[in-house]
């Protein structure tokens, strides 16, 4: 579910709905509201954010207000490094001097022409670059950070200057944002002769999160997010994204696939989040990573990839690690025979494989359509670290994903959690389905019933 992934990672904080338009125009709220923003700021402070702007962004009449988004962040205490692309501005080039290249995107072929109009369009796009930052009051410079290697013959073709990132000076670059300084980074590397070779922004910016240990790679983009097979989304799991672009990588449009395939590289190299995100909209930036809803797309990771569906063979292990709880009326009694019969509904948070969590969800056909979560536990050594919370999440985004709108909580002694935590609240026993109803008044639990709105 976007809004609990918000809620944990980027939540505006006013508890308002956020709504944009995903053409070029501006939203229609003000996520410049610090009343609103402020109160998640601690969740950023420190933390650095590499933020990838494609060529046709740097081109277009929005790009000043985004230096003004990247300045906001550094006012709040974000770390950013900046990547930009060339591709458009080799094509105007190359059309403007009668010049035919051989790639545009650092992908491709290189030869000799098309890195020199690739060194010019950097050079260009960089000063540019360099003099809003300026305009902003923000430092900045342009470094030799990035060395590479020539990408080499690959299936016979050889790609002549095209090359592949072999080290990021991550000193260098430290040093620079410790001196609150924005490094900026153009698609331009380093030989170990010293030659220039042309790099991918995109894997630039995913290489860059990597050696940074960034928490968030942001493209933007002259698209409203991913959309796959004609659709946008909103939200997508790194597995899934990854198995759209192994077996059906035609349903992602060409402007996004490779940042697709790097967004799916930077989560696998251990940056949690990758936002894409239209470059095209005034105050797009601020309100991906301030609002509830977002913007764009985010391709999720880290927090999720330790939770899984269950299966027969966790049967025993969740059957004991609930047992406490069980003693002490937390939850309810369930049999191995019960567990295994509904293991379906059940998810288990692992670490070095050892079942540490657990969660059930349950989905109560309807018009809209109602979900339960519950038999929520999580071992006490791993108490406070915040994954009761995660599992909450997860449940919500399970939930929203099978359609969803709307899920509910029973708890007798937790319920503190769900309300101060995980943004439940109390409702009456009526809003439970009728064959839910019945159980509830059966068990004679009493227990408070708790609701939160997945839209």
């Amino acid at each position: 579910m976007r809004e609990n992934l918000r809620t944990t990672d980027m939540s505006k904080g006013n508890g308002q709905p956020t709504t944009f338009s995903t053409s070029a125009q501006a939203t229609t709220i003000k996520p410049t509201d610090l009343r609103g923003i402020l109160k998640y700021v601690p969740r950023f402070q420190g933390q650095i954010f590499v933020i990838a702007v494609d060529g046709s962004i740097i081109a277009d009449e929005n790009f000043s207000n985004l230096l003004v988004d990247v300045a906001v962040l550094r006012s709040l205490a974000i770390k950013v490094v900046l990547v930009h692309g060339i591709g458009q501005q080799i094509q105007e080039l190359a059309a403007l001097r009668g010049v035919a290249i051989t790639d545009a995107f650092g992908t491709g072929v290189t030869d000799a022409p098309t890195l020199d109009l690739a060194v010019r369009s950097a050079s260009r796009v960089s000063h540019l670059i360099l003099e809003g930052l300026t305009q902003n009051n923000l430092k900045a410079v342009i470094t030799n950070s990035v060395r590479a290697l020539p990408l080499g013959i690959i299936k016979g073709v050889d790609h002549q200057f095209t090359g592949k990132v072999e080290r990021i000076d991550k000193d260098f670059l430290t040093g620079l944002i410790n001196e609150q300084v924005v490094p900026l980074v153009s698609p331009l590397a380093f030989g170990p002769d010293g030659r220039t070779l042309r790099v991918n922004s995109d894997l630039l910016a995913a290489e860059l999160a990597e050696a940074l240990h960034a928490t968030k790679v942001i493209y933007l983009t002259p698209e409203a997010g991913l959309e796959i097979n004609g659709e946008l989304h909103r939200q997508v799991a790194v597995g899934a994204l990854r198995q759209v672009l192994e077996e059906h990588p035609e349903q992602i449009s060409e402007i996004s696939r490779s940042k697709a395939i790097n967004a799916v590289r930077a989560i696998d190299t251990g940056t949690p989040r990758v936002h894409l995100v239209d470059g095209r909209v005034f105050d797009g930036l601020l309100n991906e990573i301030f609002s509830n809803e977002g913007v764009g797309t985010l391709v999720y990771g880290n927090d999720y990839q330790q939770i899984r569906k269950a299966t027969r063979r966790d049967v025993r292990f969740i059957h004991s690690l609930t047992r406490s709880a069980v003693k002490r009326e937390e939850l309810l009694h369930r049999t191995q025979q019960a567990i295994e019969k509904n293991i379906d509904q059940f998810y288990v948070f692992e670490i070095d494989e050892n079942i540490i969590a657990c969660v059930t969800l349950i989905i109560y056909p309807g018009k809209p359509p109602l979900a339960e979560l519950g038999s929520l536990y999580v071992l006490p050594f791993y108490h406070n670290r915040g994954i009761g919370k995660k599992m909450v999440e997860y449940a919500c985004l399970m939930a929203k994903e099978r359609g969803a709108t709307q899920i509910i909580a029973l708890s007798t002694q937790s319920f503190g959690f769900f309300t101060n935590t995980c943004g439940f609240e109390e409702a009456d026993k009526s809003i439970l389905p009728e064959v839910r109803l019945k159980l509830y008044d059966e068990s004679g639990r009493n227990a408070k019933v708790l609701t939160k709105s997945l839209t």
